[in-house]
């Protein structure tokens, strides 16, 4: 048995997917969300082999719920968004339903996963997908949504002090504490506003608004000094970055 959930704000629409599912007995709806908090909490009990989700929903979207889980199921997008999610899913989702969609586009999506499925190949593009695209939400730009055990922290950009790379994820540090995520520093280096956030090393970003001043240290290299005394080192093509920014 084939074990599907639904996440999607509308109960028309789940039930719709409910509805056109009935043609697939083989396929078993184990549950249903209406928001990605509820989604990334349903695929962890449930550990589901493919979900239907939608794109705008309250709290994050489905963009940002992706990025939470720790196994990626087969995702059949059901949206109602522009086209900018479109383009930057359908070459590497197993497929995307435009609202409102037929019988007949359902069903070749449906069938489109099963292809996928029956070779034993996951929903592969996902990840690069998170790391290349610039067809991000406007959240995805002004916000980090983290996971910190059964808890999901949605964290304003300008609340971060700095980012530093960590083995495969990034460190997000706050004033209340430090976020892991799974990213990656070059991730956050296009998606952030270059006025606001600078790459100062191969590991470090700082919000420019956190440095106090620059200090030299060790030969010619330079350390960035924040509000909170904290010290981030600067590399040597990061410290012309950086005293631009600040117009030094």
């Amino acid at each position: 048995m084939i074990k599907t959930i639904i996440i999607d704000d509308e109960p028309l629409a789940r039930d719709m997917v409910k509805e056109y599912l009935k043609a697939y007995p083989f396929i078993s709806v184990v549950d249903e969300c209406g928001d990605g908090f509820q989604g990334v909490k349903a695929i962890a009990e449930h550990q589901p082999d493919l979900i239907f989700l939608d794109v705008q929903m309250p709290k994050i979207n489905g963009f940002e719920m992706l990025e939470l889980l720790n196994t990626q199921p087969g995702v059949i997008f059901t949206t109602a968004f522009d086209e900018y999610a479109i383009k930057a899913f359908e070459a590497h989702a197993i497929d995307y339903l435009l609202k409102p969609f037929s019988r007949e586009r359902f069903d070749k999506a449906v069938q489109k996963w099963k292809q996928h499925h029956s070779a034993t190949i996951p929903n592969r593009g996902l990840k690069e997908m998170e790391e290349e695209t610039t067809a991000l939400t406007p959240e995805q730009h002004s916000r980090v949504v983290v996971k910190t055990g059964n808890n999901i922290r949605i964290i304003p950009m300008h609340e971060i002090l700095y980012l530093q790379a960590d083995d495969d994820y990034v460190k997000i540090h706050t004033k209340e504490g430090a976020y892991l995520k799974k990213k990656t520093i070059a991730y956050f280096e296009k998606v952030m506003d270059q006025n606001q956030f600078v790459r100062v090393h191969r590991s470090y970003m700082v919000q420019v608004g956190q440095v106090t001043r620059i200090e030299p240290y060790e030969k010619e290299g330079h350390l960035a000094i924040l509000k909170s005394g904290e010290k981030i080192p600067i590399s040597k093509t990061g410290y012309p970055k950086l005293k631009a920014i600040l117009g030094l």
